[in-house]
């Protein structure tokens, strides 16, 4: 391709991304099975409303649950019997048994984010690979991180799933799911702010933008 021609194709590809209104943004990705690299201190709130201390837990990135580590060997929570999880740099709610952390409020109105593994793709992606495809996440952990490689194809997609406590309810962030809780002047504020070319249902600053237009 010559430097006229690939001028072209270039023009052509922003002139094609702008008429769509849409923006390239990169899949975060990870090569830890875990959001931090180390087990760490964090306070913990059950759902009968005891506070215990553990010095040594983690958040599992397979289904944002609750890691410690007892004697040597990294144990998942059992989901149903915690409530609030607290470290030093953020703090949990648990939402539908996932650790959903907190992103930021408007009012009584509130943002949440479960962050987790999008396993299916990352298989598919590797499907031809069958040193990659032979890892599996079973229930029996015996490890927090994934030393796969330093190659991006083997890092593993993470995933972002909102919530709303919106006027006391917890609700998945989803256009149907939203939309029939809102009045019919909220309604237009919603379908302005989702109009928008550079909103996304999967960026904290839209689904935010999105939370502001819908509270009171």
């Amino acid at each position: 391709m010559d430097m006229r021609n690939n001028i072209l194709w270039k023009a052509l590809l922003a002139l094609l991304m702008t008429a769509a209104g849409t923006t390239i943004t990169a899949q975060e990705k990870t090569l830890m099975a875990t959001l931090y690299s180390q087990y760490k201190p964090a306070t913990i709130t059950l759902s009968d409303g005891r506070v215990i201390k553990n010095s040594l837990t983690n958040v599992f990135l397979k289904n944002s649950s609750l890691l410690y580590l007892h004697n040597t060997t990294a144990m998942e929570a059992k989901m149903t019997n915690i409530s609030r999880v607290d470290f030093d740099d953020r703090w949990f709610v648990n939402i539908e048994n996932q650790l959903a952390t907190v992103i930021d409020s408007v009012g009584e109105n509130v943002l949440y984010r479960v962050d987790y593994l999008d396993i299916d793709s990352y298989n598919a992606n590797l499907k031809n690979n069958l040193q990659i495809t032979d890892i599996t996440f079973s229930d029996n952990i015996q490890t927090t991180s994934i030393d796969l490689s330093n190659e991006e194809d083997y890092k593993l997609p993470v995933v972002h799933k909102y919530y709303y406590r919106l006027n006391g309810e917890i609700v998945t962030v989803h256009e149907r799911e939203i939309q029939r809780r809102l009045s019919k002047e909220k309604k237009r504020m919603f379908k302005t702010i989702i109009d928008l070319p550079d909103f996304s249902w999967e960026d904290d600053a839209s689904v935010l933008q999105l939370l502001k237009a819908i509270s009171d």
